[in-house]
């Protein structure tokens, strides 16, 4: 998802959403730990580009709030 799309969120919502990128990245290092080749070897990369879309964002709203 695109950053701008992203921002429209809320805090809480951006946060769930980083809980289950998290949890979808894990799921995609066990699958290849395990061997589980089917699954597409750039999906890691995107997912892990993702997380750190939606941190940032919420990384930039801390700070607003903050000062």
């Amino acid at each position: 998802m695109k950053a701008a799309k992203l921002r429209d969120h809320t805090d809480e919502e951006l946060q769930q959403m980083a809980r289950d990128t998290v949890q979808q990245l894990f799921d995609l290092r066990v699958k290849k730990g395990s061997g589980d080749s089917a699954e597409h070897p750039l999906r890691v990369r995107l997912v892990r580009r993702e997380l750190a879309r939606i941190k940032t964002i919420i990384r930039e709203r801390e700070r607003k709030a903050n000062g």
